[in-house]
């Protein structure tokens, strides 16, 4: 073996040994943080609909900061289903750092993926496609009044 090959061998190894090392310090840094464990920011949101107002907690994910990037929007509040409203939303969001948090609970925003439109729950779900974007601060009373009403969604 000449002393070019054992060079390159060493290099060879060296080489596969570094990026070995590198491998799940970036496949973590893609994952982003556990979407079941998500930490809440400072950022608040109201949402105000027929003479009744919600507040909000937004976690620090992606989507979430993707949201309070378009408000404020005057938008449409819906009942989907028993369990939740709708909000269609002018776009669609990020869907960065998503994946299934198995914790769900009535009070939780989330996003629509498929559809991309936030659902505000008021009782029991469980729903694969969706991004947890915060929870609501006081109770979500509100969402159990029946009915489509204009809606303003705005940072506080």
């Amino acid at each position: 073996m000449s002393m070019t090959s054992k060079f390159m061998s060493r290099r060879a190894v060296l080489g596969g040994a570094l990026a070995a090392t590198a491998m799940p310090l970036t496949a973590r840094g893609l994952e982003g943080p556990d979407p079941a464990n998500q930490e809440p920011t400072d950022v608040r949101i109201r949402i105000g609909f027929n003479k009744l107002t919600l507040t909000a907690t937004l976690y620090d994910n992606p989507t979430a900061r993707d949201l309070a990037s378009l408000l404020p929007l005057d938008l449409k509040i819906e009942d989907y289903g028993r369990n939740e409203k709708i909000v269609h939303l002018p776009r669609k969001l990020t869907e960065e750092g998503s994946g299934p948090f198995g914790n769900e609970q009535p009070g939780d925003l989330c996003y629509f993926k498929p559809w991309g439109n936030l659902a505000l729950f008021h009782a029991d779900y469980r729903w694969d496609g969706l991004i947890r974007l915060g929870r609501f601060d006081n109770g979500f009373e509100p969402l159990l009044v029946r009915g489509a009403y204009p809606v303003r969604i705005e940072r506080i």
